[in-house]
C-alpha cells in the first residue's frame, strides 16, 4: 500500500510540474502577442479592413478589454482547447494542427527509428572496440555530421541522391495517383490501412530521405551518449567482479552494461522526440511535406499570428507530455531512479 501510495504521489508531483510549466508557455506566448508589434485587432481583420471593422473585431476578440482580463480570458481559452482562429484558412488553429500533426508523427517516428537503429549500434560497437580503427572512424564521423547544417545536408543529398544518382525523390509525399484515401492524415498509415502495399511503398519511398536528414541531426548525440555511458560503467567495480568470474566480453557487454547504460540513452530520446517536431519546420519545408512545420513556416511567412502562437503552445504541450512518459518509463525500468525517487516506501 505505501508503495502505491509513492508512485501516486511521484505521478501527481510530475503532473504539477508538466502543467505548471504548461502554464508558464501560456504565459509567455500571451506576453509574445502583447509584445509583438502591430494591433491584433488589424491583423485579425485584414490589412484592407476599415476602422470600423477594426473595431468590431477587437470586441469580438475581447481586445477592448483589460490585459488581466485579456489573460485570464486567454488561458480560460487554453483550457478549452481554442488556440484562435488563423487569420489565412480563417478556421481553429486546432483543427489545422488536427490535419497536419498525423504527417508530422509519422515522419518523427520514421526518423527516430532510423536514429535509433543507427546511433545505438555503432555507440556498442565503439565503446567494445574502444581505441581501435571503428571507434576513431565513427567519431571523426560523429563531430563532422554533428557540425553540418541541417538546411546543407538536406540540400546535398537532394542533389546527389535525388537529382544525380535518381534513387529516392527529392519532393513530395507520394507519386502521381498513390494517394490513398485520407482516415489518419499520415500517408504510409493511410495506404496501410486502405490495403494499398504499392502506395505503402511509395509513401516509404518519399519519406525516407527527409526521415534520414532529420535522422542524421541526431543521431551523432545518441551515439556519444551511449558509447560514454557503456564506457563508464565498463570501467565500474562490478563489471570487473563479472569479468573476474569468467564472463566473457560479449555476456558482459549485453547482459550486465548495456542495460546498465541505456538510462540516460533514453531521457535523450525522449527530448529529442519533442525537438524534432520543432525541427520538422526546416526538413518538411525544404521536402515540401505537409505537417505541422511547413504549417508554421508558412503562417510565419503569412503573419498570420495565431496560427503561429497556437502552434508553439501546442508543439510546446507535445514535448511537455514526451517528459513526462519518459520520466515514467525511467521510473519503471530503472531501480536505481526508483530508489532515488520513491525512497523505501516501495520496499
Amino acid at each position: 500500500m505505501q508503495a502505491f501510495r509513492a508512485y501516486l504521489w511521484f505521478l501527481a508531483r510530475r503532473l504539477g510540474l508538466t502543467l505548471l510549466t504548461l502554464w508558464g508557455l501560456a504565459s509567455l506566448v500571451f506576453l509574445m502577442i502583447k509584445l509583438m508589434p502591430g494591433d491584433e485587432a488589424q491583423m485579425a481583420a485584414g490589412a484592407d479592413a476599415s476602422t470600423v471593422q477594426i473595431e468590431l473585431v477587437r470586441e469580438r476578440l475581447g481586445l477592448d478589454a483589460p490585459v488581466i482580463m485579456q489573460y485570464l480570458s486567454f488561458l480560460v481559452r487554453l483550457l478549452h482547447g481554442d488556440l484562435g482562429t488563423s487569420i489565412v484558412t480563417l478556421q481553429p488553429v486546432l483543427a489545422d494542427l488536427e490535419k497536419v500533426l498525423p504527417n508530422t508523427l509519422e515522419l518523427v517516428f520514421i526518423a527516430m527509428v532510423l536514429n535509433l537503429a543507427v546511433a545505438i549500434p555503432a555507440g556498442i560497437m565503439a565503446a567494445y572496440r574502444h581505441g581501435g580503427m571503428f571507434d576513431m572512424a565513427s567519431r571523426i564521423a560523429a563531430v563532422m555530421l554533428g557540425g553540418m547544417p541541417a538546411f546543407w545536408l538536406a540540400l546535398v543529398l537532394q542533389y546527389v541522391l535525388g537529382s544525380v544518382w535518381r534513387l529516392v525523390p527529392i519532393s513530395g509525399q507520394h507519386g502521381f495517383g498513390m494517394n490513398s484515401p485520407m482516415v489518419t492524415g499520415a500517408p504510409t498509415l493511410d495506404a496501410l490501412i486502405a490495403g494499398n502495399f504499392e502506395g505503402v511503398l511509395d509513401a516509404l519511398y518519399h519519406i525516407i530521405l527527409p526521415a534520414a536528414v532529420l535522422a542524421a541531426l541526431f543521431s551523432t548525440q545518441v551515439f556519444r551518449t551511449l558509447r560514454a555511458a557503456l564506457l563508464g560503467v565498463l570501467r565500474s567495480d562490478f563489471i570487473m567482479a563479472v569479468r573476474a568470474k569468467g564472463a566473457t566480453a560479449r555476456h558482459m557487454l549485453v547482459h550486465h552494461a548495456l542495460p546498465n547504460s541505456l538510462n540516460p540513452v533514453l531521457t535523450l530520446s525522449g527530448t529529442q522526440v519533442g525537438t524534432m517536431i520543432g525541427s520538422a519546420v526546416l526538413v518538411e519545408t525544404i521536402f515540401a511535406r505537409q505537417g505541422i512545420g511547413a504549417y508554421m513556416f508558412n503562417a510565419v511567412a503569412q503573419k498570420d499570428v495565431f496560427a503561429v502562437l497556437g502552434s508553439v503552445i501546442f508543439t510546446g504541450t507535445v514535448v511537455c507530455l514526451v517528459n513526462l512518459i519518459v520520466d515514467l518509463l525511467q521510473l519503471l525500468v530503472d531501480p536505481r531512479i526508483r530508489a532515488a525517487q520513491l525512497g523505501s516506501q516501495t520496499r
